[in-house]
């Protein structure tokens, strides 16, 4: 996902995905390995995992599929094990670019994302250069026409223990504190709202703009980043880039 989490890079989003399915479900599994190896195989008892597979069949990823990632987590079919690993760094343009990784090498990793920043006028930093500029929020994407108004949809989400919603032409963005997003989103789903994207994601305390010839290089790094089986999530804090 992107910095800015606006319902038209969503749908783009989707339209990626459908054209690059296997990508996706390797993504998608991975986070589900790593729920199961956490919380155990019981969805009921393990809301991280539960909360992926609605995800995963979101993106069309076959039932077959997820049972085989969650018995290969369990240790049925074999082990992999994966390990969280964050990087931080500048972009071009002095923007700021966070990258969350599910590795099982992180030297791998740790060289390909090196490489993407070196290539695209970029530079990997240490731990913490960048990430004091985001904050840790839980995400929640309703896209309108669907029969709610934007004072309803202010009241549900107020209720359900949200910190704000933000109304765009068509979509709204509700943000909760981290650890609520489960609380909110069953609430929300309980009022019968259709939440079409949901996470905890890391979101800019500002916004910055890059000049129009820095913005090919920045794409060019967004885009092998998110390409890379290993890369979860990018967040960056630059608002006049559209992804492709």
């Amino acid at each position: 996902m992107s910095g800015h989490n606006k319902w038209s890079t969503i749908k783009h989003t989707k339209e990626k995905n459908d054209a690059a399915n296997a990508k996706v479900f390797t993504k998608i599994g991975r986070e589900i390995a790593v729920a199961v190896k956490l919380g155990g195989t019981d969805p009921n008892s393990n809301p991280r995992l539960k909360n992926l597979i609605q995800k995963a069949k979101a993106a069309n990823m076959p039932s077959d599929n997820i049972n085989r990632v969650i018995k290969k987590a369990s240790g049925e079919m074999g082990s992999v094990n994966y390990e969280s690993i964050t990087y931080e760094g500048y972009g071009p343009a002095g923007s700021a670019v966070i990258v969350y990784c599910l590795t099982d090498n992180k030297n791998r990793t740790a060289s390909d994302v090196r490489h993407y920043f070196d290539k695209f006028g970029g530079s990997l930093g240490s731990t913490g250069c960048v990430s004091y500029m985001f904050n840790r929020k839980g995400v929640l994407i309703v896209a309108k026409g669907t029969g709610i108004t934007d004072d309803d949809m202010m009241m549900y989400a107020i209720e359900a223990g949200a910190d704000d919603v933000e109304i765009d032409d068509d979509c709204f963005t509700i943000y909760t504190n981290a650890d609520s997003l489960d609380s909110v989103k069953d609430s929300l789903e309980a009022n019968n709202i259709q939440i079409e994207h949901f996470g905890v994601e890391m979101i800019p305390n500002n916004y910055i703009s890059i000049p129009e010839d820095k913005l090919g290089s920045f794409g060019k790094l967004i885009n092998a980043l998110e390409d890379n089986d290993d890369v979860q999530e990018v967040y960056y804090n630059v608002d006049n880039y559209e992804e492709e």
